[in-house]
């Protein structure tokens, strides 16, 4: 008999239909795969046989073809574990599962035939409602990560006995309910508060209007100046996700492997920090299957990157495309696959090799060969893909010892979410732009428009710091963000000096 099961094959951070048939005919005991599978999918015939015979089943004796369809589409993963069998067993006619076509059916077996969890159920989930299905059976540890979808049922099932006996109509099971709106409403408490930062109010002022506006920030200093300490703050000034941009970190979250179990969905920003020894591939992604690199993990999110000059110089030229893009496409003989990349970029470096401070080279036992070549490390393209340069110099002692009464991060981040509220209302009309830093050329037009003193002062910056086409982009962009925070509907020369402020840093020091 023949039995037909709807199951979905992740690719990339997308899902796509698989229609899984079941053969069971007379002949030499077989078990053969067919459709593009890969090892692991392969490997199943090897975990259904004994979870079929110890869930109080037999499996059939004789050629049993297992068919994976599209066949052109490469099958990976474990999760047509389930769907396998639930076909094995009604081909073979143990059980009439009579509702079986209403569902799609992922899950990996124990050789018990207990169901374990899978990577990708959120983007399974999102599919399913995509090609009008109303139905989802999948593992208990994924039912709240698909539910997360409106508009679709979502069973849990912890045993292959389970799962048959309710599409047999012999057990009931209740569907899994999940209001992601009311897990993201609620605001983390802040575990690193810039009050906790002595001085530095000028780095706190720049970081505030990064996070404002989603802009790329370079903090250069010697070390002990608090770049890190500064870094690891950012994270409680950042406003909270949406309910979009948490389905789309979630689903690279899933497909990652990363989402804890029964965990419905990310509810706060990733703040990824990989060491300087991480590879290209670990940093955008890759490995003969590729999968999301640190970037990808990093959407929606801060990258940060300390000790920038130390990470291989191919590892930070990959960074360009998604810094320019969003995204990231690895193209491997598997094929092809795209992966987002929105994310901030933090970075933090020291001035030369050794510990001191700009032209400092005695004091840092290095010469000037010595700093230029290690400023050299990071490119010019790279540069100007980076909004804000800003300078961290040592705190003074008089500062650490006297008391200080600093802002806390939730007064800086009352601020900061004010002024993404502005960018929001402006940009509701654009599906694709969140934040000013995502500004196309033709925005910049529509919402940045300069009078004659404006113009006058940008003309004579570009002119004595020899700015590049984007860095003038870039310094828009920062303009139009410190004008939001400053609540100001134009931006004015005042706005447009602190950005070029922030621009003038690489010119010094890069020359």
């Amino acid at each position: 008999m023949l039995a037909k099961v709807f199951s979905a094959a992740v690719w990339g951070v997308d899902a796509s239909p698989v229609e899984v048939e079941v053969n069971a005919a007379p002949g030499k005991m077989a078990i053969v795969v067919v459709g593009l599978p890969d090892v692991a999918v392969k490997e199943s015939r090897d975990r259904v046989f004994p979870a079929v015979t110890n869930s109080a089943f037999k499996f059939p004796y004789g050629r049993t073809t297992i068919n994976l369809a599209p066949a052109d589409v490469k099958k990976e993963g474990p999760s047509f574990d389930l769907p396998i069998a639930l076909g094995v067993i009604m081909a073979s006619e143990q059980a009439n599962l009579k509702h079986l076509d209403r569902y799609w059916v992922v899950g990996e077996l124990a050789l018990t035939g207990e169901v374990r969890p899978v990577k990708g159920a959120l983007s399974i989930a999102l599919s399913a409602r995509r090609h009008k299905k109303r139905a989802l059976i999948v593992p208990a540890a994924n039912a709240a990560e698909a539910a997360v979808v409106e508009g679709l049922d979502v069973y849990p099932v912890t045993h292959l006995r389970e799962a048959a006996e309710f599409l047999s109509g012999n057990r009931d099971i209740a569907p899994v309910r999940v209001d992601p709106s009311s897990l993201l409403n609620q605001l983390d408490a802040i575990e690193h508060d810039f009050a906790d930062v002595k001085g530095q109010e000028h780095v706190k002022r720049a970081l505030e209007v990064a996070v404002s506006g989603g802009h790329n920030v370079l903090m250069i200093g010697p070390p002990g100046s608090g770049k890190s300490m500064l870094a690891k703050r950012i994270p409680g000034i950042c406003p909270p996700l949406s309910l979009d941009e948490a389905l789309e970190v979630t689903r690279v979250h899933s497909v990652a492997g990363l989402l804890p179990a029964d965990q419905g969905i990310v509810t706060r920003r990733a703040f990824r920090s990989p060491h300087h020894t991480i590879s290209e591939a670990g940093l955008v992604g890759g490995t003969a299957n590729p999968s999301p690199g640190e970037v990808s993990l990093a959407h929606h999110g801060i990258l940060f990157l300390d000790e920038l000059p130390e990470f291989r110089r191919n590892a930070l030229e990959v960074l360009r495309q998604p810094l320019e893009d969003g995204t990231v496409t690895i193209s491997r003989a598997a094929g092809s696959m795209t992966f987002p990349a929105q994310f901030m970029l933090v970075a933090a470096m020291n001035p030369s090799p050794g510990s001191g401070g700009f032209g400092d080279a005695e004091r840092g036992r290095a010469t000037q060969n010595d700093i230029r070549r290690y400023l050299n490390k990071i490119s010019g393209p790279l540069l100007d893909r980076i909004d804000l340069h800003v300078e961290v110099p040592a705190v003074k002692h008089e500062m650490l010892l006297r008391p200080h009464a600093a802002e806390s991060s939730a007064t800086i981040r009352e601020r900061v979410v004010r002024a993404r509220e502005v960018q929001h209302e402006r940009f509701a009309a654009k599906r694709k732009v969140r934040c000013n830093a995502q500004m196309s050329p033709k925005d910049l037009k529509a919402y940045v428009p300069l009078d004659a003193e404006s113009e006058s002062l940008l003309r004579m910056a570009l002119s004595e710091l020899n700015l590049s086409a984007r860095a003038y982009d870039r310094i828009l962009k920062v303009a139009r963000t410190i004008a939001d925070l400053a609540g100001a509907a134009k931006v004015d020369a005042t706005h447009l000096s602190e950005a070029i402020q922030y621009r003038t840093l690489d010119r010094q020091v890069w020359g």
